[in-house]
């Protein structure tokens, strides 16, 4: 053998461990999602974006491994364990409330962000909004409280309905608070209320079966990831079955639904990119304030109202964010 070629190998074994270490010392996140990887495609752009404002790249200085409950809540404690036991060097638990409780049933030294619709002090993932202690912090986006809100939109927008129908999933955890919350907000505008439950797909055709049969006048369906995964479906029952409904994501109302109330998914999804970032750095959980929104966002598609032979109150739609023609 060649000096020269001697010297090169010589080298390359010495430089080998050394990249192979540098490959393995990369972070990886394990991202639990409740959610399908179809109906949150646009959402995982804007996590990337957030990443990036800290100075990740997926595939540069950072890898991601995504694990997808596609609406089936059972699926995500086996999925959390496994990242666990890698383990990951941080969980990004989103679309909901299932996968961060299953992601803190996993680990209590892993750090952990994650986004749900309702109290995180409440149910235990965190001590309080200025200091979460533990290895969780994360965004309450508000989605399971604004059921009220939605509620009263409704009602403006089809002050003709009696009796309204409100469509929960009884497996997701704030359901109970969501029902509550409803039938209240309901009595108190004068809504008589049928209550329509779906856990699966099944469910989802006989709900709205049930709801032909009682004559309902107005649909709200409550805000869940599971619903997430069927949007679609949800949008063409709702087409199918001419009953004007309300939603709690802008993307219903871009798919054919008839209104929305809720936050910029987005913002959201960037926003908790910005925390795994930071989190990465070397920022400790327990010191990162809870957010919430202040930004919501209000949707109209006319031609759905059009359709189902409904005239928008102009009051209404000049409130609105966004009318969709």
């Amino acid at each position: 053998m060649r000096r020269r070629e001697f010297i090169a190998l010589l080298a390359s074994s010495v430089l080998a461990p050394g990249v192979a270490e540098a490959q393995q010392a990369m972070p990886v996140i394990g991202f639990l999602s409740a959610r399908s990887p179809v109906d949150s495609e646009h959402v995982l752009k804007s996590f990337r974006e957030g990443l990036r404002e800290s100075g990740y790249v997926e595939g540069q200085n950072v890898a991601i491994e995504y694990r997808w409950g596609e609406g089936d809540y059972d699926r995500l404690p086996a999925m959390a364990v496994e990242f666990a036991k890698r383990p990951v060097s941080l969980f990004v638990a989103v679309g909901g409330e299932p996968a961060a409780l299953a992601a803190k049933a996993a680990t209590s030294s892993i750090p952990i962000v994650f986004s749900i619709g309702s109290d995180p002090v409440k149910l235990g993932l965190a001590e309080s909004y200025n200091r979460p202690g533990g290895n969780m912090t994360g965004i309450n986006i508000l989605t399971a409280t604004l059921e009220s809100k939605r509620l009263g939109l409704l009602h403006e927008l089809v002050p003709q309905a009696q009796t309204l129908g409100f469509l929960f999933n009884p497996a997701f955890a704030p359901a109970e608070k969501q029902l509550a919350d409803a039938q209240s907000a309901a009595v108190a505008i004068g809504f008589k209320v049928r209550v329509l439950r779906a856990s699966n797909d099944r469910e989802l055709d006989l709900a709205f079966e049930n709801l032909a049969q009682q004559s309902v006048g107005a649909l709200a369906i409550a805000a869940d990831p599971f619903f997430d995964t069927r949007r679609e479906k949800l949008v063409s029952l709702a087409a199918r079955y001419r009953v004007p409904a309300t939603y709690h994501f802008r993307e219903y109302a871009q798919a054919g639904g008839l209104m929305s109330y809720g936050v910029d998914p987005l913002d959201i999804y960037r926003q908790v990119g910005v925390y795994a970032g930071r989190v990465l750095q070397g920022a400790k959980p327990a010191e990162l304030p809870l957010l919430e929104p202040t930004k919501f966002q209000f949707v109209i598609n006319l031609k759905t109202a059009q359709a189902l032979g409904l005239d928008v109150p102009p009051g209404l739609s000049a409130r609105a964010d966004e009318v969709i023609e």
